[in-house]
């Protein structure tokens, strides 16, 4: 199997490095990603400027550019030969309910969406985890077995990952997404010029998180795996949205 691998925490990230070890035995790796951290870049693309890329010496290639740029180049140019899989991560940091909007490593697996098999976004549930060794465990296991998934086209499963040693994962469990409240309120700080800037604060708590969803899951030591697709059609709004134009006539 050839499988691109990508992430948003940069080119540089140890989850990337703790990835690529243990797929490394089972698949042919193309390694592309982010020159630095791009936490939060979602599915942004740079169209303003043309990309530069650099090989290091371990055969990974960073791109001055956002996740989606990575394998955007992969895919299309970068190495030649197609790849049948993008998996990204392993991110530093959870990428749980309304989390996936905003995730570079969720971007990073759905620019993958056109390939033969699945994209996986792999993230562990902790700022600074301590456990990249199991998140690697779990990401062989499942490329390992992705082929007896009978999934529709482009579904990017969105994986989260307990940080906690192998032995303390309880199992894994297929979850729906849960919801986070409001974010914090930004952060004013004057530069020394005087002029005020804004940090982004840190995202709201969970809302939404009872049995069923990706935060109870990984709350009670389960990995979580949602299937995830491109399709942000609201079929259920169609009818009231076509009433509502039948009275603006």
């Amino acid at each position: 199997m050839k499988l691109l691998l990508s992430n948003d925490d940069g080119v540089h990230a140890p989850g990337l490095a703790a990835l690529a070890e243990a797929l490394a035995t089972i698949a042919t790796l193309q390694v592309v990603a982010p020159d630095r951290d791009r936490s939060g870049a979602s599915n942004s693309l740079t169209l303003d400027r043309p990309l530069e890329t650099l090989r290091h010496a371990n055969g990974f290639v960073g791109v001055n550019g956002t996740p989606t740029d990575a394998v955007h180049l992969g895919v299309s140019e970068l190495f030649g030969e197609r790849p049948e899989m993008v998996v990204a991560g392993i991110n530093a940091g959870a990428n749980l309910g309304d989390d996936v909007l905003y995730s570079g490593t969720v971007a990073a697996a759905m620019e993958g969406r056109y390939l033969e098999r699945p994209a996986l976004a792999l993230s562990m549930a902790a700022g600074t985890p301590r456990h990249f060794a199991t998140g690697a465990a779990i990401a062989r296991h499942l490329v390992e077995r992705i082929s007896r998934v009978d999934l529709a086209p482009r579904t990017v499963l969105n994986v989260n990952i307990p940080d906690l040693p192998m032995e303390q994962i309880k199992g894994i469990r297929v979850t729906r997404l849960g919801h986070r409240d409001l974010a914090g309120q930004p952060v004013a700080a004057t530069d020394p010029r005087g002029k005020t800037r804004y940090w982004i604060a840190a995202a709201g708590n969970a809302a939404d998180d009872g049995p069923g969803t990706d935060f109870h899951a990984v709350a009670q030591g389960y990995v979580s795996i949602t299937p995830l697709h491109a399709d942000m059609s609201q079929y259920s709004g169609f009818d009231a949205v076509e009433s509502w134009l039948e009275e603006l006539e």
